[in-house]
C-alpha cells in the first residue's frame, strides 16, 4: 500500500469513528466525551497502520508499543474524569457562543465545531505514528529513533504523574479551593501538558530518523501549539485569578509550561 492510500485509509476511519460518536452526542447532549476517544483514534490509527505495512520491525514495534501504552493510559483517565466531573465548561461555552450567535440546531453545531475538525486534527495529530510505520522497513532503528522513543516515554511517565497528583488533590476535600503547588505542579503550572508534548516530539524523532518520517512535523507542532496558545494553557488559566486568588502568586513563582524549579516570593 503508497503512503498516500494509507493515509487516506487511516483518515477515513477517523470520520466513521468521529461520525459514530457525532450520532452519540445527539442522544447524551454532551460531547466533551471525544477527549477521551481522542487518544483511542490515534491508538485505531496506529493498529490499521501496522497492519497495512505489514510491519515486524523495531520501529513498528517502538512507535506502536508507544502509542498504546499512552492510548490507553490516557483514555481511561479521561474517560473516568468525564463520568466523574460531567460536561466541560470549554465545550458548554463554545456550544451555547455558536448557537446563540448563528442559530444553529445541536446536531449542526456539534458536528461543525467539534466531531469533524476533532477527526481531521486527530488525524494530522498522528502523522508521526502513521509515516513513523510507513517507512519503517527502508531505515534500521538507530540512536535518533532511540532518544525519541526514550523522550516519548519520559513524556508518559510525566503526564501520568501529573496527572494523578492533580486528581488526587481533587479529590481531597480539605484542598477544596486551593491551588495545586506540591510535586511537579510546584515546578510547572501544567505539567501534564509538558508530558504530552514530549510524547509528539519524541514519536516524531523516531520517525524522522527515516528521513521521509520527518514531513510528520504538523503533528508535534499542532499539539504543541495547541496546548500552549489554545484549549491548554491559555484556556485553562482564563478567570483561574478570580476563583481562586491564591492563583497569583502561584504564578509568578511557577512557570506555565518547561519545568523549572519554583521561585520563592519575597
Amino acid at each position: 500500500m503508497s503512503v498516500l492510500s494509507l493515509l487516506a485509509l487511516n483518515l477515513g476511519a477517523v470520520l466513521i469513528l468521529f461520525s459514530a460518536l457525532w450520532l452519540l452526542a445527539q442522544v447524551n447532549r454532551d460531547p466533551s466525551f471525544v477527549d477521551a476517544f481522542w487518544a483511542g483514534g490515534i491508538v485505531l490509527i496506529a493498529l490499521i497502520t501496522l497492519a497495512a505495512t505489514q510491519g515486524a520491525t523495531w520501529r513498528h514495534m517502538l512507535v506502536t508499543g508507544l502509542t498504546l501504552i499512552w492510548g490507553v493510559r490516557l483514555g481511561a483517565h479521561l474517560l473516568l474524569r468525564w463520568r466523574a466531573e460531567g460536561a466541560d465548561r470549554r465545550y458548554q461555552k463554545l456550544l451555547s457562543d455558536v448557537r446563540e450567535k448563528r442559530g444553529w440546531s445541536y446536531a449542526r453545531t456539534t458536528l461543525i465545531f467539534v466531531f469533524l475538525p476533532q477527526a481531521v486534527l486527530l488525524w494530522l495529530t498522528s502523522l508521526p505514528v502513521q509515516l513513523g510505520q510507513a517507512f519503517a522497513l527502508e531505515t534500521p532503528l538507530g540512536l535518533i529513533g532511540c532518544l525519541g522513543g526514550a523522550l516519548a516515554l519520559f513524556g508518559i511517565g510525566f503526564e501520568t504523574l501529573a496527572d494523578h497528583q492533580l486528581a488526587r488533590f481533587k479529590h481531597d476535600p480539605d484542598k477544596r479551593g486551593q491551588v495545586l503547588d506540591t510535586g511537579l505542579w510546584a515546578w510547572s503550572r501544567h505539567p501534564n501538558y509538558f508530558g504530552e508534548v514530549c510524547v509528539w516530539w519524541g514519536l516524531w524523532l523516531v520517525a524522522a530518523e527515516t528521513g521521509w518520517g520527518a514531513l510528520a512535523l504538523p503533528g508535534p507542532v499542532f499539539i504543541t501549539f495547541t496546548l500552549l496558545k489554545l484549549s491548554g494553557v491559555t484556556m485553562q488559566e482564563a478567570g483561574m485569578e478570580t476563583r481562586r486568588p491564591a492563583y497569583a502568586a502561584y504564578k509568578s513563582r511557577t512557570p506555565a509550561f518547561i519545568p523549572r524549579p519554583p521561585r520563592r516570593n519575597d
